[in-house]
Protein backbone atom coordinates (compact mmCIF):
# COMPACT_ATOMS: atom_id res chain seq x y z
CA UNK A 1 0.00 0.00 0.00
CA UNK A 2 1.42 3.57 -0.89
CA UNK A 3 1.34 5.73 2.71
CA UNK A 4 0.38 4.44 5.99
CA UNK A 5 -3.10 3.38 7.38
CA UNK A 6 -3.89 7.61 8.12
CA UNK A 7 -2.28 9.21 5.43
CA UNK A 8 -4.45 11.57 3.15
CA UNK A 9 -5.89 10.09 -0.15
CA UNK A 10 -4.71 11.48 -3.42
CA UNK A 11 -6.48 10.44 -6.19
CA UNK A 12 -5.78 10.78 -9.96
CA UNK A 13 -9.12 11.36 -12.60
CA UNK A 14 -7.99 10.96 -16.15
CA UNK A 15 -10.42 12.60 -18.99
CA UNK A 16 -10.75 11.61 -22.67
CA UNK A 17 -8.33 9.49 -24.08
CA UNK A 18 -7.46 5.64 -25.26
CA UNK A 19 -6.63 2.50 -23.40
CA UNK A 20 -4.63 3.68 -19.69
CA UNK A 21 -1.93 2.20 -18.17
CA UNK A 22 -2.99 2.83 -14.62
CA UNK A 23 0.52 2.28 -12.96
CA UNK A 24 2.40 3.94 -15.70
CA UNK A 25 0.26 7.03 -15.30
CA UNK A 26 0.05 7.74 -11.57
CA UNK A 27 3.99 7.99 -11.89
CA UNK A 28 4.08 10.53 -14.65
CA UNK A 29 1.34 12.25 -12.81
CA UNK A 30 2.99 12.35 -9.68
CA UNK A 31 6.28 12.97 -11.24
CA UNK A 32 5.37 16.07 -12.86
CA UNK A 33 3.51 17.17 -9.77
CA UNK A 34 6.78 17.08 -8.08
CA UNK A 35 8.20 19.27 -10.72
CA UNK A 36 5.36 21.65 -10.07
CA UNK A 37 5.94 21.09 -6.48
CA UNK A 38 9.56 22.14 -6.78
CA UNK A 39 9.34 25.26 -8.87
CA UNK A 40 6.47 26.40 -6.59
CA UNK A 41 9.38 25.97 -3.64
CA UNK A 42 8.11 22.47 -1.96
CA UNK A 43 11.74 20.45 -2.69
CA UNK A 44 11.26 19.46 0.56
CA UNK A 45 8.81 17.08 -0.53
CA UNK A 46 9.74 16.11 -3.81
CA UNK A 47 10.82 12.41 -2.53
CA UNK A 48 7.96 12.24 -0.70
CA UNK A 49 5.49 12.49 -3.78
CA UNK A 50 7.68 10.17 -5.85
CA UNK A 51 8.53 7.80 -3.55
CA UNK A 52 4.52 7.33 -2.05
CA UNK A 53 4.83 8.32 1.78
CA UNK A 54 3.04 11.75 1.63
CA UNK A 55 -0.06 10.18 0.77
CA UNK A 56 -1.73 6.75 -0.60
CA UNK A 57 -1.86 7.80 -3.87
CA UNK A 58 -4.34 6.60 -6.84
CA UNK A 59 -4.95 6.49 -10.22
CA UNK A 60 -8.37 6.25 -10.99
CA UNK A 61 -8.55 4.34 -14.37
CA UNK A 62 -11.57 3.96 -16.18
CA UNK A 63 -10.67 3.97 -19.64
CA UNK A 64 -11.38 0.13 -20.18
CA UNK A 65 -15.21 0.79 -19.66
CA UNK A 66 -15.33 2.75 -22.99
CA UNK A 67 -13.87 -0.42 -25.03
CA UNK A 68 -15.99 -2.50 -23.40
CA UNK A 69 -17.35 -4.47 -26.49
CA UNK A 70 -19.95 -6.92 -24.27
CA UNK A 71 -21.65 -4.26 -22.82
CA UNK A 72 -25.00 -3.25 -24.60
CA UNK A 73 -25.27 -0.29 -26.68
CA UNK A 74 -21.43 0.56 -27.52
CA UNK A 75 -20.65 1.86 -30.48
CA UNK A 76 -18.18 2.92 -33.15
CA UNK A 77 -17.77 6.71 -32.28
CA UNK A 78 -18.60 7.50 -36.24
CA UNK A 79 -21.74 5.41 -35.82
CA UNK A 80 -23.55 7.28 -32.96
CA UNK A 81 -26.59 4.86 -31.43
CA UNK A 82 -29.23 7.71 -32.18
CA UNK A 83 -29.82 11.26 -33.04
CA UNK A 84 -29.74 12.98 -29.84
CA UNK A 85 -25.78 11.72 -30.29
CA UNK A 86 -25.12 13.61 -33.13
CA UNK A 87 -26.99 16.69 -31.46
CA UNK A 88 -24.84 16.48 -28.38
CA UNK A 89 -21.74 16.62 -30.06
CA UNK A 90 -22.90 19.13 -32.66
CA UNK A 91 -23.79 21.48 -29.48
CA UNK A 92 -20.15 20.30 -27.49
CA UNK A 93 -18.31 21.48 -30.43
CA UNK A 94 -20.07 24.65 -31.10
CA UNK A 95 -19.22 25.34 -27.65
CA UNK A 96 -16.03 24.65 -27.85
CA UNK A 97 -15.58 26.77 -31.18
CA UNK A 98 -18.04 29.96 -29.15
CA UNK A 99 -14.89 29.68 -26.50
CA UNK A 100 -11.79 29.52 -28.90
CA UNK A 101 -13.92 32.88 -31.11
CA UNK A 102 -14.24 34.87 -27.29
CA UNK A 103 -10.72 34.83 -26.24
CA UNK A 104 -9.16 34.95 -29.61
CA UNK A 105 -11.64 38.42 -30.09
CA UNK A 106 -10.93 39.40 -26.17
CA UNK A 107 -6.89 39.28 -26.96
CA UNK A 108 -7.37 40.98 -30.69
CA UNK A 109 -6.14 37.69 -32.50
CA UNK A 110 -7.38 37.92 -35.87
CA UNK A 111 -5.72 34.54 -37.14
CA UNK A 112 -7.67 32.32 -34.71
CA UNK A 113 -11.22 34.37 -34.97
CA UNK A 114 -10.66 33.43 -38.33
CA UNK A 115 -10.34 30.11 -38.43
CA UNK A 116 -13.29 30.07 -35.42
CA UNK A 117 -15.78 31.73 -37.65
CA UNK A 118 -14.47 29.20 -40.75
CA UNK A 119 -15.16 26.07 -38.49
CA UNK A 120 -18.91 27.73 -37.02
CA UNK A 121 -19.66 28.03 -40.75
CA UNK A 122 -18.82 24.86 -41.56
CA UNK A 123 -20.97 22.57 -38.28
CA UNK A 124 -23.86 20.84 -39.49
CA UNK A 125 -27.56 22.92 -39.98
CA UNK A 126 -25.80 25.87 -40.63
CA UNK A 127 -27.12 26.28 -44.26
CA UNK A 128 -24.13 26.51 -45.61
CA UNK A 129 -23.09 23.42 -47.08
CA UNK A 130 -24.82 20.55 -49.41
CA UNK A 131 -25.35 18.74 -46.96
CA UNK A 132 -28.02 20.68 -45.12
CA UNK A 133 -30.44 20.56 -47.73
CA UNK A 134 -30.03 16.95 -48.22
CA UNK A 135 -31.72 14.09 -45.69
CA UNK A 136 -28.70 12.46 -43.57
CA UNK A 137 -27.94 9.70 -42.22
CA UNK A 138 -27.46 9.62 -38.40
CA UNK A 139 -23.37 9.20 -39.01
CA UNK A 140 -23.11 12.31 -41.53
CA UNK A 141 -22.92 14.86 -38.84
CA UNK A 142 -19.90 13.19 -36.83
CA UNK A 143 -18.16 13.22 -40.20
CA UNK A 144 -18.80 16.84 -40.65
CA UNK A 145 -17.66 17.69 -36.83
CA UNK A 146 -14.61 15.77 -37.81
CA UNK A 147 -13.40 18.19 -41.02
CA UNK A 148 -14.87 21.22 -38.63
CA UNK A 149 -12.66 20.30 -35.67
CA UNK A 150 -9.63 19.81 -38.62
CA UNK A 151 -9.95 23.02 -39.47
CA UNK A 152 -10.22 24.84 -35.28
CA UNK A 153 -6.91 22.67 -35.19
CA UNK A 154 -5.30 25.33 -37.82
CA UNK A 155 -5.45 28.21 -35.22
CA UNK A 156 -2.14 29.38 -34.19
CA UNK A 157 -1.69 28.29 -30.53
CA UNK A 158 -3.59 24.62 -31.64
CA UNK A 159 -1.77 23.84 -34.57
CA UNK A 160 0.99 21.56 -34.33
CA UNK A 161 -0.48 19.37 -31.41
CA UNK A 162 1.40 16.06 -31.19
CA UNK A 163 -1.84 14.65 -28.88
CA UNK A 164 -4.45 14.79 -31.87
CA UNK A 165 -3.16 15.34 -35.69
CA UNK A 166 -6.64 16.13 -37.12
CA UNK A 167 -10.06 16.46 -35.85
CA UNK A 168 -11.28 12.70 -36.27
CA UNK A 169 -9.40 11.57 -33.37
CA UNK A 170 -10.20 13.96 -31.22
CA UNK A 171 -13.89 13.80 -31.95
CA UNK A 172 -13.48 10.62 -31.37
CA UNK A 173 -12.18 11.19 -27.60
CA UNK A 174 -14.64 14.27 -27.38
CA UNK A 175 -17.85 11.55 -27.78
CA UNK A 176 -16.49 10.19 -24.68
CA UNK A 177 -17.75 13.17 -22.66
CA UNK A 178 -21.66 12.33 -24.75
CA UNK A 179 -21.48 8.61 -23.45
CA UNK A 180 -21.18 9.20 -20.05
CA UNK A 181 -23.38 12.11 -19.69
CA UNK A 182 -26.43 9.68 -22.11
CA UNK A 183 -26.40 7.85 -18.70
CA UNK A 184 -26.75 4.33 -20.92
CA UNK A 185 -24.86 1.27 -22.09
CA UNK A 186 -25.82 -0.90 -19.05
CA UNK A 187 -23.79 -4.22 -18.19
CA UNK A 188 -25.16 -7.34 -17.46
CA UNK A 189 -25.70 -6.02 -13.70
CA UNK A 190 -27.80 -3.35 -15.49
CA UNK A 191 -25.77 -0.57 -13.94
CA UNK A 192 -25.39 2.00 -16.60
CA UNK A 193 -22.03 3.51 -17.85
CA UNK A 194 -21.53 6.71 -15.77
CA UNK A 195 -22.36 4.94 -12.58
CA UNK A 196 -19.64 2.19 -13.44
CA UNK A 197 -17.12 4.97 -14.04
CA UNK A 198 -18.28 6.92 -10.50
CA UNK A 199 -17.26 3.40 -8.75
CA UNK A 200 -14.36 3.54 -10.49
CA UNK A 201 -13.24 6.78 -9.16
CA UNK A 202 -14.16 5.80 -5.07
CA UNK A 203 -13.43 2.51 -5.04
CA UNK A 204 -11.06 1.73 -2.26
CA UNK A 205 -11.76 5.60 -0.84
CA UNK A 206 -11.87 5.13 3.00
CA UNK A 207 -14.83 8.26 4.05
CA UNK A 208 -12.50 8.11 7.53
CA UNK A 209 -9.43 9.87 6.23
CA UNK A 210 -9.28 13.25 4.19
CA UNK A 211 -9.81 12.52 0.35
CA UNK A 212 -8.15 14.84 -2.47
CA UNK A 213 -9.10 14.61 -5.78
CA UNK A 214 -7.19 16.04 -8.80
CA UNK A 215 -8.96 15.50 -12.12
CA UNK A 216 -8.73 16.51 -15.77
CA UNK A 217 -11.29 16.81 -18.61
CA UNK A 218 -13.96 14.44 -18.74
CA UNK A 219 -12.95 13.36 -15.26
CA UNK A 220 -13.72 16.96 -13.81
CA UNK A 221 -17.22 15.74 -14.67
CA UNK A 222 -16.80 12.56 -12.81
CA UNK A 223 -15.15 13.57 -9.88
CA UNK A 224 -18.05 16.61 -9.35
CA UNK A 225 -20.83 14.04 -9.66
CA UNK A 226 -19.02 11.54 -7.70
CA UNK A 227 -17.92 13.73 -5.14
CA UNK A 228 -21.64 14.59 -4.65
CA UNK A 229 -22.93 11.90 -3.17
CA UNK A 230 -19.48 11.64 -0.80
CA UNK A 231 -19.90 11.54 2.77
CA UNK A 232 -15.90 11.71 3.65
CA UNK A 233 -14.42 15.31 4.27
CA UNK A 234 -12.60 16.24 0.56
CA UNK A 235 -10.30 19.11 1.93
CA UNK A 236 -9.64 20.07 -1.97
CA UNK A 237 -10.90 19.64 -5.50
CA UNK A 238 -8.25 20.15 -8.13
CA UNK A 239 -10.06 20.73 -11.65
CA UNK A 240 -7.63 20.99 -14.93
CA UNK A 241 -9.07 21.73 -18.00
CA UNK A 242 -12.71 21.35 -17.05
CA UNK A 243 -16.17 20.85 -19.46
CA UNK A 244 -18.06 21.58 -16.74
CA UNK A 245 -19.64 24.24 -17.09
CA UNK A 246 -20.33 23.87 -21.62
CA UNK A 247 -23.93 25.18 -21.17
CA UNK A 248 -26.58 22.82 -22.68
CA UNK A 249 -24.28 20.71 -23.86
CA UNK A 250 -22.15 19.49 -20.34
CA UNK A 251 -23.78 22.00 -17.56
CA UNK A 252 -27.25 20.85 -17.26
CA UNK A 253 -26.74 17.48 -17.79
CA UNK A 254 -24.97 17.20 -14.61
CA UNK A 255 -26.42 15.54 -11.61
CA UNK A 256 -27.74 16.85 -9.49
CA UNK A 257 -29.39 19.73 -11.05
CA UNK A 258 -28.80 22.77 -10.35
CA UNK A 259 -25.23 22.07 -9.89
CA UNK A 260 -23.37 23.09 -6.83
CA UNK A 261 -20.13 22.40 -5.32
CA UNK A 262 -20.63 19.28 -3.96
CA UNK A 263 -21.13 19.83 0.11
CA UNK A 264 -18.12 17.74 1.61
CA UNK A 265 -15.79 19.92 -0.18
CA UNK A 266 -13.98 22.36 1.55
CA UNK A 267 -11.77 24.34 -1.28
CA UNK A 268 -12.63 23.76 -4.79
CA UNK A 269 -8.98 25.35 -7.15
CA UNK A 270 -9.74 25.23 -11.41
CA UNK A 271 -7.05 25.80 -13.73
CA UNK A 272 -7.34 26.54 -17.37
CA UNK A 273 -4.65 26.98 -20.34
CA UNK A 274 -5.93 29.43 -22.61
CA UNK A 275 -4.63 26.95 -25.59
CA UNK A 276 -7.11 23.76 -24.26
CA UNK A 277 -9.44 23.63 -26.54
CA UNK A 278 -11.35 21.09 -24.12
CA UNK A 279 -12.30 23.96 -21.53
CA UNK A 280 -15.53 25.96 -22.47
CA UNK A 281 -16.38 28.77 -20.26
CA UNK A 282 -13.62 28.56 -18.43
CA UNK A 283 -14.75 30.31 -14.94
CA UNK A 284 -17.00 27.57 -13.23
CA UNK A 285 -17.37 30.21 -10.49
CA UNK A 286 -20.01 31.99 -12.74
CA UNK A 287 -21.87 28.87 -12.82
CA UNK A 288 -21.68 26.91 -9.57
CA UNK A 289 -24.41 27.33 -6.65
CA UNK A 290 -21.79 27.50 -3.42
CA UNK A 291 -22.66 24.62 -0.70
CA UNK A 292 -23.77 24.70 2.14
CA UNK A 293 -19.89 26.11 3.57
CA UNK A 294 -20.35 28.56 0.87
CA UNK A 295 -17.70 26.96 -1.33
CA UNK A 296 -17.08 27.89 -4.85
CA UNK A 297 -14.66 26.69 -7.47
CA UNK A 298 -11.79 29.67 -8.23
CA UNK A 299 -9.96 29.64 -11.54
CA UNK A 300 -6.93 30.53 -12.31
CA UNK A 301 -5.39 30.77 -15.83
CA UNK A 302 -2.08 28.88 -16.64
CA UNK A 303 0.18 29.31 -19.83
CA UNK A 304 2.15 26.64 -21.19
CA UNK A 305 5.09 26.68 -23.55
CA UNK A 306 5.74 25.13 -26.66
CA UNK A 307 3.76 22.87 -28.21
CA UNK A 308 -0.36 22.84 -27.16
CA UNK A 309 -1.51 19.34 -25.75
CA UNK A 310 -4.56 18.43 -23.60
CA UNK A 311 -2.83 16.76 -20.83
CA UNK A 312 -2.84 16.74 -16.93
CA UNK A 313 0.68 16.22 -16.66
CA UNK A 314 1.04 19.80 -18.29
CA UNK A 315 -1.18 21.57 -15.61
CA UNK A 316 0.80 19.65 -12.83
CA UNK A 317 3.80 21.01 -13.82
CA UNK A 318 2.84 24.47 -13.03
CA UNK A 319 3.86 26.30 -9.74
CA UNK A 320 0.51 27.62 -9.52
CA UNK A 321 -0.70 24.12 -9.55
CA UNK A 322 1.19 22.37 -7.86
CA UNK A 323 1.67 24.94 -4.95
CA UNK A 324 -1.57 24.78 -2.94
CA UNK A 325 -2.08 21.24 -3.97
CA UNK A 326 1.20 20.13 -1.88
CA UNK A 327 0.45 22.51 0.85
CA UNK A 328 -2.67 20.58 1.24
CA UNK A 329 -0.70 17.20 1.04
CA UNK A 330 1.16 18.08 4.23
CA UNK A 331 -1.56 19.47 6.22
Amino acid sequence: MVGGSGATQLVFVHGIGGLRDAAGQRREWLVALAEGARAAGHADVVSGLTQGWLAETRFADYSDLFTDTDVQGTEAFDEPEDQEDAEFMTAFVRALIDEVDRQARERDDRRTAAVAEDALAQLPGTGTGEEDDQEQGVGEPFRVLGQVLTTLLQAPGLRGSAQWASGLPLLSHLSQVGRYLRRREADSGRRTLDARIRDRVLRGTDPDRPLIVVSHSLGTVVAFEALSGYEGRVPLLVTLGSPLATGAAVLQRLEPQPPRTPARVERWLNFWDRDDIVVGRPRLEQWMLPNASGVVPVTARVDSDGLWVHTATKYLRHAAVAGPLVEALKK
